[in-house]
């Protein structure tokens, strides 16, 4: 069986040479690694950012930069995982669930004493998501110790470093509110000047761990009572959704709330999660717990 030939056009006057093996080989190692499937309109982002890995190493092709992270594996597979996780996130993107998690807070408290509620981000990205969720627990406590324990994790260990930090660019923050702003962020002077950091009793409140969704079991505790899984699911096909969906779910308290995004749909996890509101699901009956 002959091989098939690579297009003349898929190189062009490109830098490095990237050939549709090429393209392949990416599409099938990031599948593998992280369940990203990516589809031939992926092929220009992925020369570009994967370009910079080359540079970096002075790699000359493609085919050699393959060839290290399937050989080597570790360090640069982590920083191939990095380079194509895409990370778009905001503070209080899609609101209505940062208002649904405080009335649910509230209502636990009352139902479940002093003992902190968990709370998980599984694709906290650059900190956005867990820390609005921080602010939602002080909000609804009315204190910047609220009896809240968020858990913070993604894949990509460069954006959850930038996490920790809680350093943003006041661009970053001009969409919230300015006495939220105040009571939560402290604003840069001289050489930080033009960027916040969220208080250290923000900080304290999230645990940032790195996490890949496709592991066979998550270190994530039990009995999670608001589980944000947003724009995430997105980029894995529907197997490896339902895959993913069947561990999750049992993480969940019994009336845990599974928060997505709203674009993802669940039609094929029926069995799994059933819907009870604008984005959220609870554990369908049945469901693995």
């Amino acid at each position: 069986m002959s091989a098939t030939p690579a297009s003349p056009s898929t190189s062009g006057r490109r830098e490095f040479p990237f050939h549709d093996r090429d393209f392949r080989r990416v599409c099938e190692l990031i599948r593998q690694h992280a369940g990203i499937a990516l589809g031939p309109a992926k092929r220009d982002m992925v020369y570009g950012r994967l370009s910079r890995r080359l540079r970096a190493l002075r790699v000359d092709s493609f085919q050699a930069y393959l060839d290290r992270i399937e050989q080597a594996g570790d360090d640069e597979l982590q920083a191939f995982v990095n380079a194509l996780t895409t990370n778009l996130t905001a503070f209080f993107r899609e609101p209505h669930h940062f208002e649904r998690l405080r009335e649910e807070l509230l209502s636990r408290a009352r139902a479940d004493g002093p003992r902190p509620l968990p709370l998980w981000s599984c694709a906290a990205s650059t900190g956005e998501e867990p820390y609005s969720m921080a602010i939602a627990a002080c909000e609804a406590f009315g204190s910047l110790a609220p009896p809240v324990r968020i858990l913070a994790t993604d894949i990509d260990t460069q954006v959850l470093a930038t996490a920790a930090q809680g350093i943003y660019t006041m661009e970053r923050v001009a969409g919230l509110e300015p006495a939220l702003l105040r009571r939560y962020f402290l604003r840069g002077a001289g050489a930080q000047a033009g960027r916040c950091r969220v208080r250290p009793e923000l900080r304290a409140l999230v645990d940032f761990r790195p996490l890949n969704l496709l592991a066979p079991r998550y270190e994530a505790g039990r009995d999670v009572v608001a589980l944000f899984c947003r724009n995430v699911m997105i980029y894995f096909d529907k197997p490896t959704q339902r895959e993913i969906l069947a561990r999750l779910v049992t993480h969940l308290a019994d009336d845990g709330l599974l928060y997505t995004g709203h674009s993802e749909n669940y039609l094929h996890a029926a069995d799994l999660i059933r819907p009870c509101g604008r984005t959220l699901y609870r554990r369908a009956d049945g469901a693995p717990a």
